[in-house]
């Protein structure tokens, strides 16, 4: 495995849930993984195989600690301008590829992410765990 492979996957990993140990006043853990824990992307595989692996750990601990009376979901952003998007906006032909395949026809921005964390963090989410909720403006759909 590549370097920059190991060092992407190690820190989408701890970047999840991953504590041996689940502090007692924690009952909601809402991950933070990526349209990319679906798809494979372009030229960007450690980012996607880390987001991937955020995914895969939502629904294991969901399964491990729903018994204990924790939730465990995660939220995955589709393109969202953000520093991280930066290079994409700023590619003419690139940017314009991604913005015709949303069919919200635009790209989102951090507000957007803002309900799927208020609904998976609060108790309307009671009966929901192990769930990754797409906020990606309907690219997933296609």
């Amino acid at each position: 495995m590549s370097r920059g492979i190991g060092r992407a996957i190690a820190v989408g990993l701890t970047g999840g849930a991953l504590d041996d140990v689940l502090p007692d006043d924690v009952d909601i853990l809402v991950n933070i993984a990526s349209l990319l824990s679906f798809e494979g992307g372009l030229g960007v595989s450690a980012y996607a195989a880390s987001k991937h692996a955020v995914a895969g750990v939502t629904r294991a601990l969901s399964n491990e600690w729903a018994p204990r009376g924790v939730q465990v979901n995660a939220i995955a952003p589709g393109y969202i301008g953000t520093d991280n998007t930066a290079r994409l906006r700023t590619d003419p032909a690139r940017a314009a590829s991604i913005g015709e395949r949303i069919p919200a026809g635009r790209w989102g921005r951090p507000a957007d992410l803002v309900g799927a964390a208020v609904f998976l963090s609060s108790r309307a989410s009671a009966y929901v765990t192990g769930h990754v909720l797409l906020v990606d403006g309907g690219w997933s759909a296609r």
